[in-house]
Parts: C-alpha cells; structure tokens; sequence
C-alpha cells in the first residue's frame, strides 16, 4: 500500500500509456506535469493491466464498471485488470467522486486511453511480426496475425517502461461490436464485502500506530477556556493532550485507552452559538438573510395566474438530514516534519490532501494520501473531518496515529443534508392545463467540501480559525421543472447561512425540489380531474421523458383514473414520480404501492416499480444494485429520517434517536425496467433514483387515504395528523 508509482512501475516492467483529451482532468505534482496526462495505463510482465483512476469506489460499483471499459477496448479479460483509485501519488486528478459523474467524465477518459493503448500495441506488434497493422487483432491480450503468428502484450512489452503520449489515434468500439460493455459482470468487490474480508479503512493498521480521539464542545462555535491534562495523567497508555487553539485531543497507546481518555480529559468551554430549535425551522429557513436569484422566467407569471381558471398553492418542507454511515468515519495519517501520508475514506483524494497540507503547513506535493474505502457515505460525510483530525494528532506526538469517530461523534459531527422549504403557486385553464408555474426554493449551500483555500471547511480547520468557504451551491439541482409551461418562474432564496453545518447528501437538492414538484403536479392533476401520469405526459415534450413514464406505466400495470382512488377504506394507493436527474442527467419514472394504516399512521411501502434511462449502461446489474439503493435509502429519508436537536446542538446521536429503515421495511419487490440507449453517453446512476421517492410516496399516500403530506419524513404522528 505504500508503493509509490515509481517503484511500482520500476518493479514490473510495463507499458504506461498517457493521452490527451480536452476535459477537465488535471496533472499533480509527483506524475509528469503535463495537462495532457489525463489517465494511465500499466501492462506488467505478466500481462496484468492496472488502470489508475482518480475517483473511487463508494460502493456504486464503478470499479467493476470502469473495469469493464478497459477490458472492452484493450482487448483483456475483466479478471487481469486491477484499479489503483484516489491515490494523490499513483492517479490523475479526475476531481471528487460526486454527482453520479464518474461514468459520465473519468469512464470516457479511461475508455480512450485503453484505445490508445490497444492502438500502440498493435503498432509494436506490426513492427515485431513484419506485417500490416491492418491484417491483426487483438484479443485476450494477445494480437494475432496473418498465418498464426501471435505476440502477447507482455512480450510487446518486454519486462522495460515505455512512455507514449498518443493523440486520441484509437477509436472507441461501435455498439454492434461491444462484448464487454453492457453486460452484467459480478462485481469485483463484493465477494470481500459479503464475507467480511474486504479491506475497509476501519480495518487499516500501520507499524507503530497509535490510537486517537478528538474532544469537542457539542456547541458550534464554542471556544477552549481551559484543558486540564491532569485529569488523564493516572490513566494507562502513555495518554497524551493535545492542545491546538480550539483544537482538543489525546492520543494512546491502545483504542480503548484514547476512548477512556476523551471521556476523562476535563475542558471548559465557553461561549457558542444559540439554535433556534427545529420547532421553529420551517419559518426560519423563509426569513433568514439570503441572496435572490432568478434560476427561469418565461412570459407572465402573474397575469397567467390571475386570468387562470383555476389555482392552487401549497408549501413543502424537508428538514436536516444526515449521511448516518453504518461504520463510523476513521482515518490514518503518519505526519513527518517535510512529509506527511494520509489513508482516507474521502470522496475528493486531491482537496483533502490540499486542505490537511495547509493544516500540517506542508506543500501539497509533500502530503500523499492514500484512498482506503469506508462503509459508504453517498455524499459529503466525516471522511474529510476525522482525516485532518488524525493528521493534527499524528503530526503533534511524531507518530502514525489512527482516529475513528464514535457513533455520536459521526451523528453529531457530520455535515448534514439541508433543510429546505419550497412554495409553489400553479394556474389551470378551462381544458386542465397548466398555464402558470411560480415556485420559490429556500436553501443554504449543499456543499462545503475544503480545498487548499477553505481548510475551515472542516471541523479542525475552523478550530484553527483557518479560512472557510462561502457561497451556496446545490440548492437549484432540479428545480425548474422538466414540464414545460407558457408561463413559468422558479426563484431561489439562497441563505446566507444554516443553523447546522451542511454539506453534500445523496442528490444535493434534487430530491427536495423533486418532492415539491412532483407533488404540486399530482395535486394539481387532481384539480383538473386528471389520472397522474396523463396530466404529466402532456406537458412533456422531451421524448426520452415520455419513454421513461410510459414504460413506468406499463411495468407497473397502471390503472388509468383520479387520484385519490374512489375507495379509500383499503388504506392501499399508488403514487407516480418523474425527474431528468439535474436536468441532463438520468430519467426516471417512478410508481409506488403503499399500506396506510389508518389507526397508527405508519406507512409502508410494498411495492415499488422503477424506469431508469441512463444512456449507455455498461453494467446493468452494477445498474440495478443503485437503483434499489437508492430506492431503499430514499424510503428511509422519507419515512423515518429527520434530525433532532435543541438551542444547544444535535440530539439526534445514536439509533434510537436517528432511526433508518430496517429489513422488515424494505418492499416486496422492486421492480426495474432498465433502458439501454447504447447510442447515447452513459449517465450516472449513482444519485438519480433517490430524487423522485419523496413525490412517489406523498402521492401514493394521497391516492390512498385523501390526505395530503407536503413534510418530509412521513412518520405515523403526522399521517395520523394529516387524517385527522
């Protein structure tokens, strides 16, 4: 694990391929230093291929994924290729893992360089066998030509290193002559996941590693007054304090000893902000101090709604949410005084190592950090803050030292999905059509990553005091409507500001805006007296939107008609749900089936039916595994998630007080329909489905009993409320 490139590339002997594109991957320093190095290639003595990749695996399945792309186009087996991934030594800088992109930038990055890869190698073997290089062709690893005559890769290569900048020479296979790509190759990680000998960041020891904790106020904003180290001076495992500003931690021998250490240490804290408390949120989010921006305006809102012949308006609310990774955040750093290597969980190897170097006051080039996978996170969790914590301790007592977060650390310490409120005012004509769309989102930032420049970003940043960043992104991820209007305006209230921390959750501000648009449709379908899917359908003109809600329709067995349903005594309904992911990005439609019980309020999901278009899909069962993720996760938001806390801090702090779904509440069945458009670019599936689940249910519930829920999560006090 701590080889760099070089020696790795020195050891085996191989054939390292670098290419050109005009996309946004970037050269580092410690790789050759030209902006034309986007990906590389390595073909050892033995044929093995390594692939080095800038993103990595957050158990989306992109390993296997991008596996393939290199097999199809190198002309090897899944089985001999190997992925070094987020490695600030060995990897391009493709940027963080985020946004369902990976396939979508890093895949045709890598699929080219295999090509061109494939390409030279036929060149050398052309030169090596005497012959044209269009009477060969690869295969297996392996190019044959005219009478027999074959040359492996590894004997092109010959155990030496040869560098070749190519200038995309290699075209990419059509899809009639495709063989790897589109078909459902087992995922290559989860073998090790299923029986426990997957090697995650919780399971990474280090010679000489020592064991840390970090204490801080359950108050932002609070500052040290006082540390008293002798309060741990009687306990066993050489207990060290350190002390950094607003910074607290020790550091022992053993894990168990840091733990009873950190509960030991005695620190006065004074000062610290004051909540407002979550009761008063959803006014809060629609009077704090924020930037006004217009995200689409057509024609004339408000003469539309005023000449509509019908209107409507309704307010949606979706509280502070969090990432609640199974497996708390860890990190292991091994700080020098001229260099530093970090082993990380973080989705963004090249930022995370910029701001720990500004931390450490090191050069970037001087710190490596290593990815090690952690147990999923599907956003921006505590990956980025425990790496720094370690990195602090470690570079305070001259030694590796591991820190892994407690279950109240990562519940109170992560950043958390925002909050955000949406209203929105719709106009019918006479026939039922839409002529008036005005909808206003209210929202803080939906990221707050750090980089080189905002090390405050994360929490032993703002302890130093260091910079952070400002600026509110995320909050307008789908929300303008897919549907298009005569009339229609969408405004953004951008807080300047949020009463927690926040940060990136699975689909940034897509499945909020989702909820508030995919309901307002539903409940102005029932307006018009319309059947859900058809008052959406004819205000589509995208006609991979309508592909995705007729298939939906159609897996579903649809029953035409209005919503609610004319017999509510059952408690069962079906709701319907559509989003182009971020507007360009992957379609779904979206029916579910729900059990309302009246008496209780819970509610229950037993079916769900999915249609998914995400262009070119190069592993549907790799395809399919996120779907149902994100249908399960989204469920869990829906049904069960909303963060707690007080004037003083998060109370929401273990899984009693955070419940997610378990086994017992997962649907009967999930059903998929995967559209393959193998002319189109692939599409991210990472994220997509999550954005309509939110809608689908609300309306579903609505369809069964009437009632209408416009506040996310839908636990049994507010359906019951809501029938009352």
């Amino acid at each position: 694990m701590n080889r760099s490139r070089r020696d790795f590339l020195g050891r085996s002997g191989a054939l390292v391929v670098s290419f050109g594109l005009p996309i946004e991957a970037l050269a580092q320093a410690g790789l050759p230093p030209t902006q034309d190095l986007d990906a590389w290639l390595a073909i050892a003595t033995d044929g093995h291929v390594t692939a080095f990749c800038g993103k990595v695996e957050l158990g989306t399945g992109i390993e296997t994924a991008i596996a393939q792309l290199v097999a199809e186009e190198l002309e090897v087996a899944v089985g001999q290729i190997s992925l070094v991934m987020g490695d600030t030594e060995r990897c391009p800088d493709q940027g963080p893992t985020v946004g369902s992109r990976t396939l979508q930038s890093a895949g045709p990055q890598i699929r080219q360089a295999a090509a061109d890869a494939r390409q030279t190698l036929l060149s050398m073997a052309a030169v090596r066998l005497g012959v044209p290089v269009a009477s060969l062709a690869a295969k297996d690893g392996v190019v044959t030509g005219p009478g027999g005559r074959r040359v492996s890769y590894a004997e092109l290569v010959g155990g030496g290193r040869l560098d070749a900048k190519l200038a995309l020479r290699g075209r990419l296979k059509p899809p009639a002559a495709m063989t790897v790509i589109g078909k459902p190759i087992p995922r290559v990680d989860l073998p090790g996941k299923v029986y426990g000998t997957h090697p995650y960041i919780q399971n990474l020891g280090v010679p000489r590693m020592l064991h840390g904790r970090v204490v801080r106020s359950p108050r932002a904003g609070a500052t040290v007054a006082a540390v008293d180290a002798s309060s741990v001076a009687g306990l066993p495992g050489n207990v060290r304090v350190v002390g950094l500003g607003n910074f607290v931690g020790v550091v022992a021998e053993r894990e168990e000893q840091a733990i009873a250490a950190a509960a030991a240490l005695q620190v006065t804290w004074q000062g610290g902000a004051e909540l407002l408390g979550a009761a008063a949120l959803p006014a809060a989010l629609k009077t704090a101090p924020a930037t006004e921006r217009v995200a689409q305006a057509n024609g004339d809102v408000e003469a539309a709604l005023a000449t509509a012949a019908r209107t409507s308006s309704a307010e949606y609310f979706v509280p502070f949410q969090m990432h609640a990774s199974i497996g708390p955040s860890c990190a292991v750093a091994d700080v020098r005084p001229d260099a530093a290597t970090l082993w990380s969980a973080t989705q963004s190897s090249f930022l995370t190592r910029a701001s720990v170097a500004t931390l450490l006051g090191l050069a970037p080039d001087q710190v490596r950090l290593i990815w090690v996978e952690g147990s999923g996170c599907y956003g921006h969790n505590g990956a980025d803050d425990v790496t720094a914590d370690a990195a602090l301790l470690s570079q305070a007592v001259g030694a590796p030292v591991r820190v892994q977060w407690t279950r109240a650390d990562e519940h109170g310490g992560e950043p958390k999905g925002p909050a955000m409120a949406i209203t929105v005012r719709g106009g019918l004509d006479a026939r039922g059509r839409v002529v008036a769309w005005d909808s206003r989102v209210y929202s803080p930032t939906h990221s707050s990553r750090p980089s080189g420049a905002a090390p405050g970003n994360l929490l032993a940043g703002a302890e130093l005091g260091l910079p952070r960043s400002v600026g509110v992104v995320g909050a307008d991820r789908n929300a303008r409507p897919a549907y298009r209007f005569p009339n229609d305006r969408v405004r953004m209230s951008l807080l300047e500001a949020s009463v927690l921390r926040t940060s990136a959750l699975r689909g940034l501000g897509s499945p909020q805006n989702t909820f508030a648009i995919e309901s307002f449709m539903d409940e102005l379908a029932a307006v018009a007296g319309v059947d859900p899917i058809a008052f959406r359908l004819r205000h589509l003109q995208d006609p991979r939107a309508v592909a995705v809600l007729e298939e939906v329709a159609k897996l579903a067995r649809w029953d035409p008609r209005r919503s609610p349903q004319a017999d509510l005594a059952s408690g069962t309904g079906r709701g319907a749900a559509f989003v182009q992911y971020d507007n360009a990005g992957a379609y779904v439609g979206l029916v579910v089936e729900v059990r309302v019980d009246r008496a209780s309020g819970k509610v229950r999901v037993e079916r769900a039916y999915v249609a998914h278009d995400c262009g070119l899909i190069v592993n549907p069962d790799g395809v399919r595994n996120q779907i149902e993720g994100n249908v399960i996760q989204a469920l869990s938001r829906a049904l069960l998630e909303e963060v707690r806390f007080d004037r003083r801090a998060v109370t929401s702090l273990d899984w009693a007080s955070y419940p997610i779904l378990r086994f017992s509440d997962v649907p009967d069945e999930i059903a998929i329909s995967l559209i393959d458009r193998r002319d189109q670019p692939s599409l991210g599936a990472g994220e997509p489905a999550t954005a309509p689940v939110f809608a689908a249910v609300a309306n579903a519930i609505f369809d069964a009993t009437g009632a209408r829920l416009r506040s996310i999560p839908f636990t049994p006090e507010r359906v019951r409320a809501a029938l009352a």
